[in-house]
């Protein structure tokens, strides 16, 4: 383990999609959905521990989060978790945890992750970002992100077309970004062999990330640059609370990583998913005979493919369902058609 290894774990989304389990007083992120017996946030630190010491891991998220955070991650100090004031995207939440990285560390390897993800072949991972921070030893300018092997023609991911044909847990060039396809895309993309889910994990320096800032994202990189002295200290949060409103509200993907040059994938297979929707969970989940995955104290009557999820000291008896979502938490109840759950989303945002 070296002590120039960095992790920034991005903690601050609200995981609408994955409502009534996901709402904003406790997010996707800090919840047990899998019932492994520990939170996404704590797993997403537990696969990166034995590749980055504890003190240089940092965690952006929203204030109200927190103590959450210092609740499943006790082996971080309080000045680890970093307070962003609103939301703005990823490109302005890795930016600020990049200027406090240089306040510590001139030649830091990075890794930036989202705090809400599955692995479930933790072996291959350290694999793969060991071979990331290698490489990047050799070409300090270069922006990686992690492709998977796609499984199938996914609809709800986006995809990283390479120069040739993937050769799993090696650097190699990338030819584009692709956003979310229609179905048609998406088997024209796994046919095609040369696609790979984009995960949303990325390696990079931290020259090569703020110069990267500097040439794509100018006035982002000029307004954190404004806080330099301030990084560390007391005056750090009364500076981003103050500037950060400021910030374009644009993504990494959109804001660098497409423009970049120098930008590598390394092709990997271990495990992976967002587990962003409920058919996502349904697919890592226990399925009893007729294909149903069952969370709580539930009777499937007539059911098959049917996602059934509610807390803990509830019953329900479900009959009559096919490929559908019911999910119960806090009194808030989901019914719908699993073909529909990219709606979810929206229907939140509509309810009075």
């Amino acid at each position: 383990m070296n002590d120039n290894h960095y992790c920034i774990i991005m903690a601050g989304g609200i995981g609408s999609r994955f409502w009534p389990l996901s709402k904003e007083d406790r997010p996707k992120q800090f919840l047990d959905i899998l019932g492994t017996g520990r939170s996404f946030i704590r797993s997403t630190y537990d696969r990166f521990s034995r590749l980055v010491p504890d003190r240089n891991f940092l965690v952006v998220t929203n204030a109200a989060y927190k103590q959450l955070v210092l609740e499943q991650l006790p082996m971080l100090e309080p000045d680890q978790v970093l307070c962003e004031p609103m939301r703005r995207n990823t490109a302005p939440c890795i930016a600020y945890a990049s200027y406090r990285i240089r306040s510590r560390c001139s030649d830091a390897l990075i890794a930036v992750t989202p705090a809400d993800h599955l692995v479930t072949d933790v072996p291959a991972f350290e694999r793969t970002v060991a071979e990331g921070f290698k490489f990047l030893e050799s070409k300090p300018q270069a922006l990686l992100t992690i492709g998977i092997k796609p499984s199938r023609p996914e609809t709800g991911y986006g995809y990283i077309e390479l120069c040739g044909e993937p050769r799993l847990e090696q650097v190699q060039p990338m030819a584009a970004f692709k956003e979310k396809p229609d179905l048609a895309t998406a088997k024209q993309f796994l046919a095609a062999g040369r696609y790979m889910w984009n995960s949303g994990i990325f390696l990079w320096t931290l020259d090569g990330i703020l110069s990267a800032y500097a040439a794509y994202l100018p006035q982002m990189a000029a307004l954190f640059e404004q806080g330099a002295a301030l990084y560390g200290t007391e005056g750090e949060q009364a500076f981003i609370n103050e500037r950060f409103a400021q910030c374009e509200n644009i993504s990494i993907d959109y804001g660098i990583m497409e423009r970049a040059t120098e930008r590598y994938t390394i092709p990997a297979d271990f495990g992976w998913s967002d587990i962003g929707t409920w058919g996502s969970l349904y697919e890592h989940s226990a399925h009893d005979p007729e294909a149903n995955a069952l969370q709580g104290r539930v009777l499937a009557v007539d059911c098959h493919r049917t996602v059934v999820n509610i807390e803990p000291g509830t019953t329900a008896v479900v009959q009559g369902l096919d490929d559908c979502i019911v999910a119960y938490r806090d009194g808030s109840l989901l019914v719908c058609r699993l073909a529909d759950e990219q709606q979810i989303k929206h229907w939140v945002e509509r309810m009075p």
